[in-house]
């Protein structure tokens, strides 16, 4: 059988190179599969393509079946996707799979395609999917999909599959656009998650999460367990990456990287003694960090901690977990043992967050300036009001930038906090390293 993976078109309203890593950890375990002869990958969500182009890869594509990503804010582009393809190559059977797709799957009914992952890993869901297709069984009920029959839609057999770390396919660097995910990093004033001026490798550490957000989509897809890479693989995963192409620091991708702290410190150790050193960034809660593991880290080469410090304010504390509830003198304290170690510390804030308001945010912020801090502000979403019959309109309000919340009016001064004037931007690129070969291979 022949493949595509693909993310359709569309312009983001947000972008974390992370997010993206499904798409060709995806494409990789398909080609896997004993069914499988063939697999194209395609990110045409980052600026990089045009209509006509996508046209001639369906029409010449000859593809048994797409496999079409989607996500909170990339919904904009797939009526008119779906379109191209029942038009340029009615044959090929499609199916969709991603973050909304996990939290929303009646939402997709409506675009006429023929299943949907809803539930477990992304990877062995389509794989279900194919090989049902190549067995000839495609009407059969499968573990975590949807599966279309007539008019009439075939619930999956039972919650989809979540695999085991060692049976994840990292992504193929080669297969990326970089130039493109460069660009979209360039102004740090649009708060995206990126290290401007610099190319980052992203390392698919981890999935699951047991904190348990409410705001959250990770532990609803992923699960309340954490799956983690071991260190020998993921130290290997960056020195194969680092071979193929140029790379100037690591951006670890898990919920919460610090979360197994014997693991972090073998890691870093790892770092330390070489010949794999590279300049990194993480993700994590200020929870899950201490004075000696952020020095440790700090000496093996981390330039960049994020934290969901969600609100300072006591008054949003009942909206988070217990490990979330951070008072003001511990995050002064985590800031001035990042500042000790030359680590700059990105504080993930929630605006709208209940319990709180503009007067709250700017508060926040002005302690998260104070500390030298980097302000990372998101719209507080309710993702669990999302239903099936809303509109791809109504459905891109739940990308985390615009109030979802009909009954919170937007003139409370929140949208400042997200689209206002930013003066402040981040010189942490300053202690990365430019790669004397940076670019040339491409």
């Amino acid at each position: 059988m022949k493949v595509l993976v693909i993310w359709p078109p569309h312009i983001p309203s947000y972008f974390n190179a992370g997010h993206h890593t499904p798409l060709y950890m995806t494409a990789g375990h398909l080609r896997r599969q004993p069914a499988v002869e063939q697999v194209d990958v395609r990110d045409t969500g980052v600026l990089n393509t045009h209509w006509k182009a996508v046209g001639d890869l369906l029409y010449q594509g000859r593809y048994d079946v797409i496999a079409m990503m989607n996500d909170f804010d990339a919904v904009d582009g797939f009526e008119r996707f779906t379109a191209y393809a029942r038009e340029l190559s009615p044959h090929s059977r499609l199916i969709t799979f991603g973050r909304l797709s996990s939290m929303n799957p009646g939402f997709f009914q409506r675009y006429g395609l023929d299943a949907i992952v809803q539930s477990g890993d992304y990877e062995p869901g389509v794989a279900h999917y194919v090989a049902s297709l190549a067995a000839g069984t495609s009407g059969t009920a499968l573990p975590g999909v949807a599966v279309r029959e007539g008019d009439r839609w075939i619930p999956p057999s039972r919650e989809g599959d979540s695999l085991p770390s060692d049976q994840w396919t990292l992504p193929d660097v080669r297969e990326i656009p970089y130039d493109h995910y460069d660009r979209l990093y360039a102004r740090d004033e649009d708060k995206f998650c990126g290290i401007p001026f610099r190319r980052e490798l992203v390392v698919p550490a981890a999935r699951g999460c047991p904190i348990g957000c409410e705001f959250c989509e990770v532990h609803e897809i992923f699960g309340l367990r954490e799956r983690r890479l071991s260190v020998d693989d993921t130290v290997a995963y960056i020195e194969t990456s680092m071979r193929a192409l140029t790379f100037e620091y690591v951006a670890f991708y898990a919920p919460t990287f610090t979360l197994d702290k014997r693991w972090v410190r073998d890691l870093c150790g790892r770092f330390l003694k070489g010949p794999v050193s590279p300049r990194w960034k993480c993700a994590t809660t200020v929870h899950h960090v201490d004075k000696d593991l952020v020095e440790l880290m700090g000496r093996a080469g981390c330039v960049r901690i994020s934290v969901g410090l969600e609100t300072l304010e006591p008054d949003g504390h009942g909206a988070l977990p217990r490990a979330k509830r951070v008072h003001e003198e511990r995050f002064r304290e985590l800031a001035a043992q990042c500042a000790r170690a030359g680590i700059e510390l990105n504080a993930f804030v929630i605006v709208g967050l209940p319990g709180t308001g503009a007067e709250g945010a700017a508060r926040t912020r002005a302690l998260v300036g104070e500390v030298g801090a980097r302000f990372r502000p998101t719209m507080y979403t309710r993702l669990h009001d999302m239903t099936p019959a809303m509109t791809p309109l109504e459905i891109s309000r739940y990308n985390r930038q615009l109030i979802a919340d009909p009954g919170r009016a937007p003139d409370e001064g929140l949208y400042d906090f997200l689209f206002g004037q930013e003066t402040r931007v981040t010189s942490v690129y300053e202690r990365i390293p430019v790669a004397s070969s940076a670019r040339s291979e491409e």
